[in-house]
């Protein structure tokens, strides 16, 4: 337990965000698919929610540095995002849906990037514990997935849409009980992106966190999909979910000892190798359960450790009032561009070429990332 935070109201907030996440991501195309979409309109729609991650994370965190507002705008973000989402259930057909899925995520996407700057103010000196707060996140994620994964047992893919509003719902009700906290003060002022890109490691940095979410596309919107039509049932790919994300549990609890026994430069040159192997993994040999259950282990690191390393070199090259942007920042390219380049990708790849093809083309993607951060990654 961490002293002197709020730890619990913290943990709360991760909890029900990474819990929609998990309701959300892993079966959104499945519910699309089953209300009619082709793989090109479904990586599209996807994308769509990747794509306002581009603008809505630095526009938000742009206001929340400038203003001094950020609790407000995160919770401004929470109730936004919900009464986005809620247009769903009126949504009955392709451009409709498309306008509500771009009203709920330029809102929902705007408020974890400034949640992440709050977090590391409340932590203070102690950053390095970040990892303990976030696994319940994590946590979240993995009672959401698979508990969705049993309720498709006895209720329809159609039903999706209820799950996903209560839970957002309980982001919501989380956020009007955290308390604001400016941080450490520090003597850097408000600089210019550019000037923040003239810097060769945060380019490099940026760079190789777009190639990594992009690699990520194929999975998230289709991994269910294609389990599905390799005859796992619901409940089966709810617990492949489950376990790539109780993998990233374990390494986030372990990111203290990991960070001082290795180094970031080494965990993150780690992560982006493993990533490569574990797309060709599922890419070939989704109908071996032995192999596509190791494969998801690799979410450890593909996903826990890298994401960890990334926020604590963000948390290293941003500081005092730029605190905000530098998160959004990260969110924008990485999530936001490159999880819109995964997606669209993956869909029309999906369509033309196949499975196989598709996830080779992730693998290439993270050995991309593996080099530009072997040559450009700052030792520790």
């Amino acid at each position: 337990m961490i002293k002197d935070i709020p730890y619990w109201r913290l943990s709360s907030f991760y909890w029900f965000y990474f819990a929609t996440l998990g309701a959300f991501i892993p079966y959104f195309g499945l519910y699309l698919s089953d209300s009619g979409y082709n793989a090109i309109e479904i990586g599209q729609l996807m994308a769509v929610i990747m794509g306002t991650k581009i603008v809505a994370p630095y526009l938000w965190g742009w206001i929340a540095d400038h203003r001094g507002n950020r609790l407000f705008i995160i919770r401004l973000g929470a109730g936004l995002a919900a009464a986005g989402y809620s247009g769903i259930f009126f949504a009955d057909n392709y451009w409709w849906l498309f306008l509500v899925l771009l009203a709920f995520s330029f809102f929902w996407n705007a408020i974890l990037p400034q949640f992440e700057a709050l977090t590391f103010n409340h932590l203070e000196n102690n950053e390095h514990q970040y990892s303990w707060v976030r696994m319940w996140g994590s946590l979240g994620f993995v009672v959401a997935v698979t508990g969705v994964g049993v309720l498709l047992n006895i209720m329809t893919i159609a039903n999706l849409p209820f799950v996903v509003i209560s839970l957002l719902i309980g982001i919501l009700l989380t956020t009007l009980n955290i308390t604001d906290h400016p941080g450490i003060r520090h003597k850097e002022g408000h600089s210019s992106i550019v000037m923040a890109l003239k810097n060769k490691h945060i380019l490099a940095l940026l760079v190789a966190c777009l190639l990594v979410q992009a690699s990520h596309g194929p999975y998230y919107t289709f991994y269910t999909i294609y389990a599905e039509s390799n005859g796992y049932s619901h409940s089966w790919i709810g617990l492949l979910w489950a376990i790539g994300v109780l993998s990233e549990v374990i390494a986030f609890a372990m990111m203290p000892w990991l960070v001082k026994r290795f180094g970031l430069r080494f965990l993150l040159l780690a992560s982006l190798f493993s990533g490569s192997l574990r797309w060709l993994l599922i890419g070939y040999y989704i109908d071996n359960i032995y192999i596509t259950t190791f494969a998801q282990v690799f979410h450890a690191s593909t996903f826990g450790i890298y994401h960890a390393v990334a926020i604590a070199y963000i948390h290293k090259y941003f500081k005092g009032n730029n605190q905000g942007k530098g998160q959004a920042l990260y969110s924008s390219v990485s999530f936001g561009l490159g999880g819109a380049i995964g997606s669209l990708y993956g869909g029309y790849l999906w369509e033309s070429s196949g499975a196989s093809m598709t996830f080779s083309i992730a693998a290439v993607l993270s050995i991309m990332a593996f080099a530009i951060s072997w040559k450009f990654t700052e030792k520790d």
